[in-house]
């Protein structure tokens, strides 16, 4: 019986050991930081300074009314019903097919053109979609073509969004997207994407 106490006495050093290592200076580390939070308020300050100067950036979607919304949401489902336009004999000729551009079969002779059912589909008005949200992006915005400064100023950023051209280089590009950034139009085509945080 006198041994059992003495052996259970080595055993709580092992558990001494745990508690220290998981909780106790996890709770020691805010205390020691408390003081440190309080000493220093102005760095708490700065990046709540530099955090609010970020909501300049355009946002994603532009104010559309609700009518331009639900035609928006009718020309996604009209383009996932549409065809894939083959051209006549793109299987056959490399130097017609590799491009995948569309021309009207013209031939008398034409079974495309007569519409049998065996053949592709032939671009006709039906598949368009609504005129009022053609050309827009998918997220709303009327794309314009930008080359400078001035032109970014001209976007209504509600409403349009930015593409820069591609024969601005890349030093331009990147003061045309601070441009925008500021003054909080969307550019669809960004050189920068890891900035717009």
């Amino acid at each position: 019986m006198a041994d059992e106490p003495s052996t259970p006495a080595p055993a709580p050093a092992k558990p001494r050991g745990r508690p220290a290592a998981s909780s106790r200076p996890a709770r020691a580390a805010p205390t020691a930081a408390a003081p440190t939070a309080g000493s220093a308020p102005a760095p708490a300050a700065a990046p709540a300074a530099t955090k609010g100067a970020a909501p300049t950036a355009a946002p994603k979607h532009p104010s559309l009314a609700p009518e331009v919304v639900t035609l928006l949401r009718t020309r996604r489902q009209i383009r996932r019903r549409r065809p894939v336009f083959g051209r006549q004999a793109a299987n056959r000729y490399y130097r017609i097919g590799r491009d995948g551009a569309w021309r009207r079969p013209r031939g008398l002779q034409s079974k495309q053109r007569r519409h049998y059912g065996y053949r592709a589909e032939i671009v006709s008005i039906g598949y368009g979609s609504p005129a009022r949200v053609r050309g827009l992006a998918p997220s709303g915005y009327r794309p314009v073509l930008v080359h400078n400064e001035a032109e970014i100023e001209a976007l209504d950023p509600k409403l349009q969004a930015a593409v820069i051209a591609r024969t601005v280089g890349t030093r331009r590009r990147l003061g045309l997207e601070e441009t925008a950034r500021q003054r909080g139009v969307r550019v669809l085509n960004p050189i920068q994407t890891a900035g717009e945080e």
